[in-house]
């Protein structure tokens, strides 16, 4: 072989090898999640992540979120169970009561552990003594939304009729005493925005019945109508956080239209029941911060307008001991009681 041949040769492996090397790099999928080592035999069986709401709601969609991703890193497969009712009371005392092996979790939110224990005479659960906090997923504004159809083009607009015709516009929300319930309440007292409330039992009824203009208004998590928005079926008149993500980018904060005290943030964590293994504590909030950090749940849980957490145990129970403090005070307040 002639020596410009052999380079020739020689030129054309490398362009093959280095190709094969770009191909291996380019083409190749996201690299599957590193199962974590169990402890202690555990996990041996798959999980059940429990939703205190029907299907369709932000809760809902958040624990799907997690528990998609959640077999891959325990080598477990996790499932959902929505068990809705009573304003979440009833999946909420349903995990409080179940084995503290690590296999029955809770997803749950401000307005079940904090504003349900003032709200009702028996929720049937103790939010501190019954549970054992694994990791906030989130820390999520609520959205003020209407139907795409609907006469409102502004938060102003709205005020402004709710003010002139006290309890005629009606607003959803995914039931009594919720956060989004306790929106609506002190809208009413600090700014006389004065809005007739339809509780519902979760946020997906409330959604179906706003798309079918049987209610006016919906308060409800970012997460639940994320989708409608991007979508263009409902339009956000305003959201009650400090910051603007996601879909709701172009949405106005509460705080900016001038309204004080209209600061209010809902979360979205896991909790075990109360008794379950330090060890297995520390495993589980291990997995589902690693399916956090993941990018494309981050990049889910962003566009759905709320900031990824993934918090330690003792983080998240101080922020829920603090919140219980605040929304219990609120609830007082407001006069408002579910028995």
């Amino acid at each position: 072989m002639s020596r410009p041949t052999q380079v020739l040769a020689g030129a054309l492996a490398a362009i093959a090898a280095l190709s094969a090397v770009l191909c291996a790099v380019l083409c190749a999928g996201p690299a599957a999640a590193q199962p974590l080592a169990p402890v202690g035999g555990f996990p041996a069986q798959p999980l059940r992540i429990v939703s205190p709401f029907p299907a369709g709601g932000g809760n809902d969609a958040v624990t799907r979120i997690v528990a998609t991703h959640l077999g891959e890193v325990l080598g477990q497969a996790a499932v959902t169970d929505n068990r809705g009712g009573a304003g979440g009371n009833i999946g909420t005392r349903f995990v409080a009561e179940s084995r503290p092996d690590g296999y029955t979790l809770l997803t749950s939110q401000v307005s079940v552990m904090a504003v349900n224990p003032t709200l009702y005479s028996a929720p049937g659960f103790d939010p501190v003594k019954n549970f054992a906090p694994v990791t906030q997923i989130n820390a999520a504004p609520l959205a003020i939304v209407v139907a795409a159809g609907a006469p409102w083009q502004s938060f102003a607009e709205l005020a402004a009729q709710a003010r002139a015709q006290p309890q005629k516009i009606t607003f959803a929300t995914p039931g009594n005493g919720t956060l989004s319930h306790l929106v609506g309440v002190v809208l009413d007292k600090d700014s006389g925005i004065a809005l007739q409330h339809v509780p519902y039992k979760g946020a997906g009824p409330a959604i179906n019945d706003l798309l079918g203009r049987q209610v006016d208004v919906l308060i409800t998590s970012t997460s639940s109508v994320a989708s409608f928005i991007q979508s263009g079926r409902m339009r956000a008149l305003a959201v009650t956080s400090p910051r603007r993500l996601g879909v709701f980018a172009k949405v106005p904060t509460l705080e900016e239209l001038g309204y004080r005290n209209a600061r209010f943030e809902d979360w979205y964590g896991v909790f075990a029941p109360a008794g379950t293994s330090p060890e297995r504590i520390a495993l589980l909030n291990r997995a589902i911060v690693q399916v956090l950090q993941m990018p494309e749940v981050a990049r889910l849980i962003n566009e759905g307008g709320s900031d990824v957490v993934a918090s330690k145990p003792e983080a998240f129970a101080a922020q829920l001991k603090s919140d219980i403090a605040r929304w219990s005070q609120i609830v007082k307040l407001s006069g408002a009681r579910v028995d």
